[in-house]
């Protein structure tokens, strides 16, 4: 070919420097773009998790649906809290507090085979139950207990069972 048709840039500076730009545009505007389908794709993400279960796609009715599902579940909490508060003062006239005395009414004989055990609620209302074992026979009496008092009197081993309960919680 004849050196005449071969073109022949004097100055290729201002071509590469427009190069350069050209490439910084595209690379600039790839980034955007990326950028732009992250968010989008997060959005998408976020409306099919609020929609999923619902047949309708109008967002007015998924946000109506969210709202009184919200609303359903407070009550059902006040319920659940009723329900708990309701246990509570239930479980107050429950068993909570249980004191036992092992004890040997007679010195001279046996081992500690005689108990006072004394059972409460949470208002130390209840019972004292005492067995007194002999070679013979064994005994028990009741005697019952409202706010931490009685109209029988307590053997000693009866009030140390009883103070042992109140103490327990």
């Amino acid at each position: 070919m004849p050196a005449a048709f071969t073109p022949r840039i004097k100055n290729d500076l201002p071509f590469k420097v427009m190069q350069t730009q050209v490439l910084l545009f595209f690379l600039i505007g790839g980034i955007w773009l990326l950028g732009i389908s992250i968010v989008l794709f997060r959005i998408f993400a976020l409306f099919n998790k609020l929609t999923k279960g619902v047949e309708v796609t109008d967002l007015k009715k998924v946000l109506e649906k969210i709202l009184s599902d919200g609303n359903k579940n407070s009550e059902d909490i006040k319920g659940l809290i009723k329900r708990a508060d309701y246990l509570e003062e239930d479980g107050k006239l429950h068993v909570q507090k249980i004191g036992l005395v092992r004890f040997n009414p007679f010195k001279e004989l046996g081992g500690d085979h005689s108990f006072s055990l004394a059972i409460l609620n949470s208002e130390d209302t209840g019972i004292v139950i005492t067995s007194l074992h002999t070679r013979d026979r064994t005994r028990v009496y009741m005697k019952d207990i409202k706010k931490g008092k009685s109209n029988f009197e307590f053997s000693a081993d009866e009030k140390r069972a009883l103070l042992a309960a109140q103490k327990s919680k």
